[in-house]
């Protein structure tokens, strides 16, 4: 089953130095663009993280510091890849957790602003544990009847996610052929920055979801406790975190002087 898009959608898949969303670097990313009428387009980097990569991180995806030596870094490519997803959905295997939050950062860390208010993000590992609960290469064999010989790379890890995404729309008719359909089917509990330090209570406001404040209102946490978003901004919180709080805060200031 082909994917029923309205819009196009990037299919993305990183391989980084390690799991930090704050600390560590993109060391590969690959991106399958697929438009409204079925064509592709398809682009594979590899980067200089600007740090060192660990060997227990080497041992999974194989990239080294010396295979990635003479490679752009991501503040070089960052202007390409904002350009590709531009006015994209975007798509991935465990990517609302890790790859779109790691994303973002790199994106912000480059002085290029990112946001996701006007699309939606379908993860097809959510949509595979709610259904079968496996890992990608099983949910490939699973699905597609095939062995995914080059895991961790990331150009076969995105391919084998799309087609994994059309298979499961196969198999199960439950599914809608519906970007935003499977983009809330492939997320859990809704929160205002990737990294879920910030979450959204059931009128939609925000509230912290970590700390002293856990469950508090974040405007009402600003008037009690000034100082607390001095402090998130000054630690080592994500930047899209930061931005979040930000946005918050000059919201409720323009609220307070329409006043």
């Amino acid at each position: 089953m082909e994917l029923n898009l309205k819009r196009p959608i990037c299919f993305f898949d990183l391989e980084t130095t390690g799991i930090n969303i704050s600390k560590d670097r993109i060391v590969e990313i690959s991106i399958l663009k697929v438009f409204p009428n079925g064509t592709q387009e398809s682009k594979t980097w590899l980067v200089n993280p600007e740090m060192p990569i660990p060997p227990e991180t080497t041992a999974v995806h194989g990239i080294d510091d010396e295979k990635i030596a003479n490679e752009p870094t991501f503040k070089q490519l960052a202007s390409k890849v904002s350009e590709m997803i531009k006015g994209c959905d975007l798509g991935g295997f465990n990517s609302n957790r890790f790859d779109i939050p790691l994303l973002a950062e790199e994106l912000l860390r480059a002085g290029l602003d990112f946001d996701m208010k006007n699309a939606v993000a379908i993860d097809v590992q959510t949509i595979y544990h709610k259904m079968e609960k496996r890992t990608l290469s099983a949910a490939y064999k699973f699905y597609c009847d095939k062995d995914l010989t080059d895991a961790h790379s990331a150009e076969a890890d995105t391919m084998a996610t799309y087609e994994v995404l059309k298979a499961q729309l196969d198999k199960y008719p439950e599914l809608e052929n519906d970007a935003k359909f499977l983009a809330e089917f492939s997320s859990r509990k809704q929160f205002a920055d990737f990294a879920g330090f910030i979450a959204y209570d059931d009128d939609k406001k925000e509230v912290f979801s970590f700390g002293k404040h856990k469950g508090k209102l974040v405007e009402q946490v600003m008037d009690e406790e000034p100082g607390y978003f001095g402090w998130i901004q000054n630690a080592d919180f994500p930047l899209y975190t930061k931005k979040v709080l930000t946005a918050v805060r000059l919201r409720k200031l323009n609220n307070s002087l329409k006043l």
